[in-house]
Order: structure tokens, then sequence, then C-alpha cells
């Protein structure tokens, strides 16, 4: 057994909290000592903490800042961090399968929890996978030492500004976000929408397009992701947030105005982030553990409830009538299913996967959103019309699974069409004369 996992050991022996039981039971899914750990840390962590705060995040549509305290001072903010630079060096898979269980507890939680740790997955795990240059590898490991020092000593958090509002963050076209190249660094221009962690993070790690001069062509394969200090000159904040669900990522728009970055900034030099999405397709389906942790979640609550076992819910056993043993059956059905594609998907992934893989993932993708949904629907008809009470968090957990399948770069209708032609075409296949 690794000193890691006897440090985590020993970490978890000094609290008195029962745990739930694992999302992925650990002899039946075969996981690893460092999957066990991470997850019980989670689970400790996510029904002490996480799940009582919730509420007030969701209702004031506020920042789960205590919970980030919470992650740092656990070390799960250095969770893809390599071990020899102080975190746990965690895989995608590993990586997923802890934050699926911190989805159970508080969905906004998770869901810019992965926001940061993309930032030193990107850099780290999957990087190391790539087929890039030796200086280039050279000046994105020398660049990515300053960034995790940041978080494993100051628990600096990363935000991930991804979209635009066209078609950059579907991989059609390049970022509008320009880089400009100056004298030691760059300066930058553009615009991020649903920009998750708005006001919050200490640095956004955004990625746009390097211009050698105002007049270059932009193009994809020269996307640079640079972490922009917060406090920086020309980085500013607009709009409200009040969404339908994930109301605590607070997603607002995100300007940068003239921003310089120097060179100490850069998270990926040009080219490499082009490379992962091009070798590392599995790298966009970490939006889906917040989902996968929501469908658990709800499936619970639906047990619990019926049992008469549900905290704050008068000890009234419903579980006896047909319709509810029904209707619970094919939530578990569908709560299989989910889990059983989505594990298999994360399990395989690797750079450069084959066509039947990539259709996996993209399977896995449509099936964990959209289920997660429909989950959270049959519990509120299940359990009744006090499930739809927001003193209860099962409405809360409806409103955050209706978002998952609106989330790019994979949505569940870019999925379709993308599962769609890979079936029906071979590379370089053309119905045009």
């Amino acid at each position: 057994m690794t000193s890691f996992v006897i440090l985590l050991k020993n970490k978890l022996a000094m609290t008195d909290i029962q745990t739930d039981q694992p999302i992925f039971d650990a002899e039946q899914w075969g996981l690893t000592d460092q999957q066990i750990a991470l997850g019980e840390q989670a689970r400790q962590l996510g029904k002490a903490n996480f799940a009582p705060r919730a509420e007030g995040y969701d209702r004031a549509a506020s920042f789960p800042t205590e919970n980030f305290t919470d992650l740092h001072n656990a070390g799960l903010l250095g969770i893809c961090i390599p071990s020899d630079q102080g975190g746990h060096g965690a895989d995608l898979k590993t990586y997923m399968l802890t934050a699926s269980e911190i989805g159970r507890y508080c969905g906004a939680t998770a869901l810019t929890f992965n926001m940061h740790v993309s930032s030193c997955l990107w850099t780290g795990p999957l990087a190391d996978g790539l087929s890039i240059e030796p200086d280039v590898r050279e000046n994105l490991q020398a660049g990515r030492r300053l960034h995790y020092k940041r978080i494993i000593d100051d628990g600096a958090i990363y935000a991930q500004p991804f979209s635009e509002g066209g078609a950059a963050a579907a991989g059609k076209k390049a970022f509008g976000t320009t880089a400009l190249r100056q004298e030691g660094g760059w300066l930058v221009n553009g615009k991020k929408i649903f920009a998750s962690l708005s006001g919050h993070a200490n640095y956004y790690g955004a990625l746009c397009t390097e211009l050698e001069t105002p007049d270059s062509r932009p193009s994809r394969s020269n996307t640079m992701y640079v972490a922009i200090p917060a406090d920086a000159p020309g980085v500013s904040v607009e709009g409200d947030w009040d969404p339908l669900g994930m109301r605590g990522t607070v997603s607002r728009t995100l300007i940068f105005k003239d921003v310089f970055v120097s060179e100490e900034a850069l998270l990926m030099p040009r080219g490499v982030y082009f490379s992962a999405a091009s070798q590392w397709p599995h790298m966009f389906m970490t939006l889906t553990p917040a989902y996968m942790g929501i469908a658990q979640a709800a499936y619970d609550f639906t047990v619990s409830y019926l049992r008469g076992e549900l905290p704050g819910t008068p000890p009234i056993k419903r579980r006896m009538y047909p319709t509810k043993q029904l209707a619970v059956a094919q939530m578990r059905i569908m709560l299989e299913q989910t889990k059983s594609l989505w594990f298999q998907s994360i399990s395989e992934a690797k750079p450069s996967p084959d066509k039947e893989s990539l259709i996996r993932a993209w399977s896995a993708q449509y099936t964990v959103m959209e289920n997660a949904n429909e989950i959270a629907q049959l519990a509120i008809r299940t359990c009744g019309g006090q499930a739809m009470l927001r003193s209860l968090h099962l409405e809360r957990l409806y409103r955050d699974s209706r978002c998952g399948a609106l989330m790019l770069p994979w949505t569940a209708e870019l999925c379709m069409d993308m599962i769609g032609k890979a079936a029906l075409y071979e590379a370089g296949e053309s119905d045009e004369e």
C-alpha cells in the first residue's frame, strides 16, 4: 500500500461520519486503492459539509467558497497534479470517479471543481500522453510547475472559461478571444459567456487564439491556454446570474480588454490544446461526473423516501404500492445502464482512441446527461407532490440535472450528430460527386 493511501486512510480514520455506499463498489468494479481512498474522502466531505450547504448556495446563486476551502484543506484541489509536485497524480478515470461522488451532494460544487481540475488534468496527465515536440514539452512542464505550486501552497482556484456563443467551443472554428504577441507576453482581448467561477477564481484559464500581428488570420491550431489573473487590469465580470439550475456555478460573462499577461501565464503553449483536443477526445467528458452523481442522488432520495427513512420527513413507508415498486425498478435499470456505459468509457480513455471507443464516449456523454434528468423526473413523479417542496433537495437535483445536455462542446444534439455520422461514414468518405 502506498504512503499516499496510508495518509488518506489515517485522515479518514480521524472522522466519525458514517458515509454512504459508493456509487461504484470497489470490489465489483475493480477500483484501485487510490480510487477507493479518494472516493471515500469525497463522500466524507460531501455528506458532512457539501450537502448541508447546497441549499443555501442554490437559493442565493452564490459560489461554494467554503466547499473549495475544504477541498484545498483535504488536498483535493491538486488531485490531478503529479505526486512529485505535491498532488495526488490522479489520472482521468480516478478524477472522474472522485468527482462523481462530490456530485451526489452538491452538483454546482462538482461542476466548478471540474473547471478547476481541468487546468491540471489537461496540462498534466493528458499532456504527458501527447505526441508533441521535445522543446514544447519542456516549456509546458516548466510553466505548469508555477501554477501547480500556487494551487498546492495557496489554494489558488483556476477557472476554465470556454464558451463564446459561437462555434469555437464546439471545435468548429478558432476562438474569438485573441492573444496578440507582445514583448514578454501577450495582450488578450475577448469575451467568455457562461464563465463558471466568474468573480471567484484567482486565475481564469482562458483558451484563446495567438496572433503574431493584428492582421494574422485566426487558426484553431494556434489555440493557447493561458492563466489570466483575476485582478489583472482589463478583466471584468458582467451581467446577472439567475438560472434554472447549477446556480452555485456563478457563470457570469467574463470580459478581457487589453489584458497583458506575461509568459509565465502560459498553461499550454500554442498548438498543444489543439493536439490534446484531437488526440484526447475523452477530455471533453469531464463535465459528466457531476451528473453521474446527481443521477445516483435522485435514486437514493427515492429509495429513502419510500422506505420512510429520509431525514426531515415523517417515517411513513410508501414502498408497498406496486406503482412505486415498478417506478423504482425503472429508475434502477436506467441508473445501472448509465453507470455501466459511463464506467466502460472512462476506463478505456486514452490518446487516439479508435472509432468504436469514440462512439462509446459520445454515447456515454449523451446517456449521463439525459438519464440524470430522466431519473430525477421519475423520482418526482414517484415520490409525489411533497418532493417538489424546496425544503427537500430533490427539486434541486431535477433543476441541476436539466443543465447537462446543454453544455458544450458535447451537447446532447452534437453527440447525436457525431454518433450518426461516425456510424455511417468511414474516414474520408463523402457523398459529394
